[in-house]
């Protein structure tokens, strides 16, 4: 191992990286708790899968469609297989094998959120496909717009920190896509949507918010004063978005809810994931408070146009992911970081352009594999097996057997 190599960023980046993993359990939880109770082992087993699948297909060639030399639109093939990725020399302070498996994590969770747009409705098998093929095809290219050396928002000047674009956005739309696209829940608009297990909610979002000190911090790729910034404003952001939530809910439907406590709290943390490297605590209280009344307003909004985003996706990543994109302009430099040689205005307008094409290109991409599987293979379940829930007819396995 070469001298360049420093041994508390090894190990800080490690930790980061087993707590970004457990951050797609806390998701199968958090999901799993907010669909009715004959689908929670079904959705659980969505985020299940999407680290089988994706961990494979990382490796494999989604690691090198994202970072190796390319154009400025996807990379190549040089690091196929893992071939030249190194696990004793890097570019920087840690080894590249260790970058590989720290951006392998983001590259798992970031399908697996789009799982709730399409809760209780999708063939197990189809299901399958798409991520294959949307971790491929759409997540991949993203990520290598935005950081990859080469990259084209990257060269722009696009501020992402952890994720705002590259994982949020990117989901959240995608999500959006599917919830046009599927048909509605049986019952939507009635009996659909009532979280069964409220419990289970509050475990997978502490889970989360646990998880997301490594997806930020850890974004530092070091153990530094850069990381330590993030952890804070992680924290701060979530803490503000959660009150805001709670405010919101108490105001409007005169109880303060538990669920959205928690669902608040995601928020803050979407929110503040781009911006995590470049501001400090008091704009991660505005993006934070930001975070609560534009998301809840978004889903409020999609109920009204009866578009049936089962789990909230669009409104929590898409909405929270934009804010957040757009906030990292606004305030960088404020309490932590700089501006840099451009004016906020021109940043405001860079994050403005990522922000405008990852929606169009997530958007159109999803929705042409979404519907190429629709009309070959199907994307639904039968109405009667989602009757009987996807937990009997995708598994053979009930979550509760009483």
């Amino acid at each position: 191992m070469s001298e360049a190599m420093v041994g508390a960023d090894i190990a800080w980046i490690m930790a980061c990286s087993a707590m970004v993993l457990l951050m797609t359990p806390g998701l199968a939880f958090f999901y799993g708790g907010l669909v009715g109770r004959k689908n929670a082992s079904g959705t659980i087993m969505h985020s299940l899968m999407a680290i089988g699948v994706v961990g494979v297909i990382w490796v494999l060639w989604g690691y090198s469609l994202a970072f190796a030399p390319g154009s400025a639109f996807v990379g190549g093939l040089d690091f196929f297989a893992l071939a030249g990725v190194s696990a004793e020399d890097g570019g920087g302070t840690i080894p590249d094998q260790l970058f590989m498996i720290f951006q392998a994590m983001f590259a798992i969770i970031t399908p697996a959120l789009i799982t709730g747009a399409f809760a209780e409705r999708m063939k197990f098998s189809s299901y399958v496909i798409f991520i294959a093929l949307w971790v491929t095809l759409v997540y991949a290219p993203v990520c290598h717009w935005v950081w990859a050396s080469d990259g084209f928002l990257f060269g722009m000047g696009a501020l992402d920190f952890a994720g705002g674009t590259v994982v949020h956005i990117n989901s959240g739309v995608a999500a959006l896509a599917a919830a046009i696209i599927f048909r509605k829940r049986i019952g939507f608009g009635s009996d659909a949507g009532t979280p069964h297990n409220v419990p289970m909610v509050v475990l997978g979002a502490g889970l989360l918010w646990f998880g997301w000190f490594g997806f930020n911090a850890g974004s530092a790729l070091a153990a530094n004063g850069t990381a330590v910034n993030a952890f804070v404003v992680t924290n701060t952001a979530a803490a503000a978005a959660l009150v805001t939530w709670v405010a919101i809910t108490w105001i409007f439907g005169k109880k303060a809810s538990v669920t959205g406590a928690a669902t608040g709290a995601v928020a803050g943390l979407v929110a503040i994931t781009p911006a995590a490297g470049f501001v400090g605590a008091m704009p991660a209280l505005i993006i934070g408070f930001g975070a609560g009344v534009i998301c809840y307003s978004a889903i409020v909004l999609l109920a009204k146009l009866k578009i049936d985003d089962a789990l909230a996706v669009f409104g929590v990543h898409g909405m929270g992911g934009a804010w957040g994109a757009l906030a990292t302009g606004l305030f960088v430099g404020w309490g932590y970081g700089a501006l840099g040689d451009i004016s906020r205005v021109e940043q405001i307008g860079i994050q403005l352009i990522a922000i405008g094409v990852t929606i169009a290109y997530s958007f159109v991409v999803t929705s042409v594999i979404l519907l190429a599987i629709k009309f070959t293979l199907k994307l639904e379940v039968s109405e009667e097996e989602e009757r009987a829930g996807l937990d009997v007819s995708q598994h053979g396995e009930e979550a509760y057997m009483s």
